[in-house]
């Protein structure tokens, strides 16, 4: 598949996707970033880890500011700190160059999509031919 046409392809799917696949796409992208920084850093490439691990960053400042702080309580506080400690798990693998932060990060964001791809599923499915928004449970109250 040529880069133009795989370019369409994501944007199409990041355009039609609900918020929760949003999110799911977002930790699929992190933890593609950070299993390519573990192996440029196991071939010794500088630059290329750093620009994965730069890469893994920015995802998960995008999951921090994303986070509805005003409606999810504590549990959005929780989230928002391990986001924070994500991210200085980064920082130090990228200052030490050093394996064990990434593979401390690419844990948690594991045990992260796995929960979220949990929520998605006891999400009730949309209505064919509908507005997006409205789902069975809206349709029939």
């Amino acid at each position: 598949m040529s880069i133009q046409a795989r370019q369409a392809y994501l944007e199409g799917e990041i355009l039609n996707a609900s918020p929760l696949q949003l999110v799911q796409m977002l930790y699929r992208a992190a933890l593609d970033s950070v299993a390519s920084a573990r192996h440029h850093l196991r071939s010794r490439d500088i630059a290329a880890r750093s620009r994965q691990i730069s890469r893994a960053g920015e995802i998960l400042n995008e999951l921090s500011i994303s986070v509805n702080r005003d409606q999810g309580g504590p549990i959005a506080q929780n989230l928002v700190e391990l986001y924070d400690y994500m991210q200085r798990l980064l920082m130090d693998a990228n200052f030490r160059q050093a394996d064990a932060p990434l593979e401390e990060l690419e844990r948690l964001l594991s045990v992260l999509l796995d929960a979220w791809e949990k929520a998605a599923a006891l999400q009730p499915p949309l209505i064919p031919d509908s507005d997006p928004a409205l789902t069975l449970q809206e349709a029939s109250a």
